[in-house]
């Protein structure tokens, strides 16, 4: 039950070989491609390549296969090599003819791909708001902890004060750049393939603007060619997004691991939060972050994955694109099931306060005291080496009073203006603006 079946069977060792995993992971495209056929057959009827009998027809069939996705008795049975044929033969077994019309003036390639770039730019619209509402936990956090100090630290050494305000607000703002990467896959993601055929168009009279209205693009991938070099590009551009959100996750959870040891002790999570040691009993290991720390290494190296399998193509389909999806589905699900746990254990997470006021960790003020001697008229390189040789010689003695002033320091986090910079994103985010329409 192939849909480029010509009357003769192909050896079934290279039929698995060819199919490969097409069964399970096209069970993410289903909807997407049944949406994309629901265009086309509109399409279609307006070209007046079928009847309006026959649209309706394709209509109510493709609505059928949607529930039943929706309600999860959809399925690819191993007859079939792909969702595209599933959906044909279904259509054609239900109204006959009216089926087997559904793919003229298409080719399975821009069908593949109009599905890939439908349900890529879903997921960067549902990620969007993960990653939004994970701004917000950290802002939260950062306003209810601006007054809990905590050692910063450069080389693994104490090195100067911080805050947890300061720390929460530092990811806040760093997940907002990220979400610009992802601006940038949804954007790409967001051009319409379908009607470009196997990369060459069609002479039927086709309507690709309204496939792109039904659909909801936000516009054409003109040229034909230029529409099948998309399946690669929209993938790596994802990639590069889910990549350098993966390494801010990861950074996050490298510190919370580290924070909560109890060398530092700066953070505790509940029990239940933790696992234990089958020797040791008093064990409470923040596996959970450890956990986020490794898929996030494995994330960012997900372009490169990506990059070494379409590097040497030209321009044109090829059957080794096929592989992407086995290459990024996966990691897609992975990386939104990392900002899932974020969210439901970073609020849990206790600070600790006053950890600052610990004797290890007079030395991190030895800035403020050479402030005080510039303020007394003491050149900096003068106060520098004075505070320097106080420290050595063990006659040191913290001034621990101080206060900042300017923007994005300790007693000035600007939570305001990162609020702003959420806002500003989303009035001019076409992604947000998309998941919201």
């Amino acid at each position: 039950m192939k849909i480029w079946e010509k009357g003769f069977s192909v050896n079934d060792t290279i039929e698995k070989f060819t199919v490969g995993q097409d069964r399970v992971l096209d069970m993410y495209l289903a909807p997407f491609d049944m949406l994309a056929s629901k265009a086309q057959a509109n399409m279609l009827q307006k070209a007046g390549l079928i009847s309006e009998a026959e649209r309706q027809q394709l209509i109510t069939g493709l609505d059928e296969l949607l529930a039943q996705v929706a309600d999860g008795t959809f399925q690819i049975e191993a007859d079939f090599e792909d969702v595209h044929s599933k959906i044909e033969h279904y259509l054609t077994e239900r109204f006959g003819d009216a089926g087997k019309k559904i793919h003229t003036a298409r080719s399975r390639n821009d069908q593949v791909l109009t599905a890939i770039q439908l349900f890529i730019k879903d997921y960067t619209e549902r990620i969007a708001a993960q990653m939004l509402a994970l701004v917000e936990v950290m802002l939260q956090k950062a306003e209810a902890h601006k007054n809990d100090l905590l050692p910063g630290y450069t080389h693994f050494q104490a090195a100067m004060p911080s805050s947890f305000g300061l720390w929460f607000s530092a990811y806040a703002e760093h997940l907002l750049l990220d979400l610009a990467l992802f601006d940038a896959a949804h954007t790409v993601a967001d051009q319409n393939p379908l009607g470009s055929g196997a990369g060459f168009g069609s002479s039927f009279p086709i309507d690709r603007e309204m496939t792109t209205r039904e659909m909801g693009f936000g516009s054409v991938a003109v040229s034909a060619v230029g529409a099948q070099m998309l399946r690669g590009k929209t993938e790596k551009t994802l990639a590069f997004a889910i990549a350098g959100a993966a390494g801010t996750l990861g950074k996050l959870a490298y510190d919370l691991v580290m924070y909560n040891s109890q060398d530092l002790g700066f953070v505790t999570l509940p029990k239940e939060f933790t696992t234990g040691s089958s020797i040791m009993p008093h064990k409470k290991n923040p596996d959970v972050f450890e956990l986020v720390r490794g898929h996030a290494n494995r994330l960012q190296a997900l372009p490169n994955d990506i990059i070494m399998a379409t590097s040497n193509l030209p321009s044109g389909y090829h059957r080794d694109f096929q592989l992407l999806k086995e290459m990024l589905f996966g990691p897609m699900v992975q990386f939104s099931d990392l900002l899932d746990i974020l969210l439901f254990a970073l609020p849990e997470i206790k600070i600790k306060p006053g950890v600052i006021e610990q004797a290890k960790y007079d030395a991190i003020f030895s800035v403020e005291n050479i402030n005080q001697l510039i303020i007394a008229g003491v050149p900096f390189r003068d106060a520098y080496q004075q505070v320097g040789r106080a420290v050595e010689d063990g006659s040191y003695a913290p001034h621990r009073e101080f206060q900042t002033t300017h923007l994005g320091s300790i007693h000035n986090l600007g939570l305001a203006e990162i609020a702003s910079k959420v806002q500003r994103w989303k009035e001019g985010s076409l992604l947000f603006k998309s998941a919201n329409a």
